[in-house]
């Protein structure tokens, strides 16, 4: 063949690639916040290497042909992966799960992530990425430069990482650091269960939380050292310093010892402060028989129908557990903006993440009031760095208190039994 023919050939088919690469659906995340056994993952930095630390659900590898595939974005809104590789099976350091599940872990060259971007991590054949996203499947990891430096990962008594931004109270814990032991300051603060705001709400008018925190105690200690909270609160782990190391500070929850459940009947007296007003709520809260004011909260929305009252009760606290999984942060998941619109409203029929970070969550069915859209903002901090604060506007009042008289009036109960999860 003619050399400059062959060029030729080469340099048309380039530009067919990149419409290839530009023509990939955009991916809907409304599946990310389904309530099933899902995969989990977290990384920590090992010298040029990234170790990525993933848990799959049982049977997730169990299917011929399904492999475990990682790609890596430039961000939520990229027309195409930067790369994206099937983990060989010698690479994947299979080993099983407590709870039935399967933990994996391998090494990714940190060159190849560049700070910003987004890992996708997911069991499936090969071939283009999935453009509805299955928890049980996959899931994204992002790599702001902060997380993508950090040498550690939060990890159980047994040392393998907790891949979740909360301990239980007694839980036992510890830092696991790649390289020398390093330091740890370790400060725990008390956290007010300051709730959502309706997303009709002006901020500029509500009551917002304490200004700072309230310092309980701080002390070192040192990686690798198991670590327990006796107590709810909020703990900042501030890692580094020794070895040239820069220190880095992790935020975790500490929350009561059900969580992400309600066991006792105070605590299911709380979230029913999206379903109430004020005064109401006050009495509730203020009871001297919680479980009797929880009970004859919900036979008066099931218009003493026990049945019905069962099930409306199976169906809103099965999605504040839920909310809690997906949504923790610096406070209960549930007490989060994604975290309220989760638990009236529940899991979004579709979500898309846009390049500005926002992420975009449409409702085909709101209640009465038909279609609904709802935008978050990432509100990072150092306590809570994947913080997302709604978009509040006026308009969405009439169908706030919409979904609420559902809920107040039974409407929301199944008409047949519900899984597990509340949905």
């Amino acid at each position: 063949m003619n050399r400059f023919f062959f060029w030729k050939l080469v340099l048309a088919a380039l530009p067919l690639r990149a419409a290839v690469a530009q023509s990939l659906p955009r991916p809907d995340f409304a599946g990310l916040y389904r309530d099933v056994p899902r995969v989990m993952a977290d990384a920590r930095r090992e010298g040029d290497s990234l170790r990525v630390y993933v848990r799959l659900p049982a049977g997730a590898l169990a299917v011929p042909g399904r492999r475990l595939r990682v790609a890596a974005w430039a961000g939520y809104e990229a027309p195409a992966p930067l790369w994206q590789d099937s983990v060989p099976r010698r690479q994947q350091h299979l080993r099983p799960d407590a709870t039935g599940g399967t933990r994996a872990s391998f090494c990714v060259a940190a060159a190849r992530v560049p700070a910003g971007a987004v890992l996708q991590i997911q069991t499936g054949p090969v071939g283009p990425p999935a453009t509805a996203q299955d928890a049980a499947a996959v899931t994204w990891l992002a790599l702001p430069a902060e997380r993508r430096e950090r040498p550690f990962v939060l990890a159980d008594s047994a040392g393998l990482p907790l891949l979740r931004t909360y301990v239980r109270a007694g839980e036992t814990f510890r830092i696991d650091n790649y390289g020398l032991i390093q330091p740890v300051r370790l400060r725990r603060y008390a956290v007010p269960p300051t709730p959502a705001l309706p997303p009709m709400t002006n901020p500029a008018t509500a009551v917002g939380g304490p200004p700072t925190l309230p310092l309980l105690d701080s002390v070192f200690v040192r990686t690798g050292q198991l670590l327990r909270c006796d107590e709810p609160s909020l703990v900042a782990l501030r890692v580094g310093g020794v070895g040239g190391q820069a220190p880095r500070t992790l935020a975790l929850l500490v929350a009561n010892e059900d969580y992400p459940n309600l066991r006792t009947a105070s605590q299911l007296i709380e979230p029913l402060r999206y379903l109430t007003g004020t005064a109401e709520h006050r009495r509730l809260a203020g009871t001297a028989d919680p479980k009797r004011a929880v009970d004859e909260f919900w036979l008066g929305a099931a218009r003493d129908n026990q049945v019905t009252g069962k099930a409306l009760i199976r169906k809103y606290y099965g999605r504040v557990a839920a909310a809690n999984r997906l949504f923790a942060a610096h406070k209960a998941g549930f007490l989060t903006d994604r975290g309220l619109l989760y638990v009236v409203l529940g899991p979004p029929q579709s979500v898309r993440r846009l390049a500005t970070g926002d992420e975009q969550w449409d409702y085909a069915s709101a209640g009465p009031a038909g279609a609904l859209t709802f935008s978050f903002r990432p509100r990072p901090s150092t306590f809570a760095p994947d913080n997302y604060e709604l978009v509040r506007r006026p308009e969405y009042e009439k169908p706030w208190y919409g979904a609420v008289q559902q809920w107040r009036t039974g409407q929301t109960a199944p008409s047949a039994p519900t899984d597990p999860s509340g949905r």
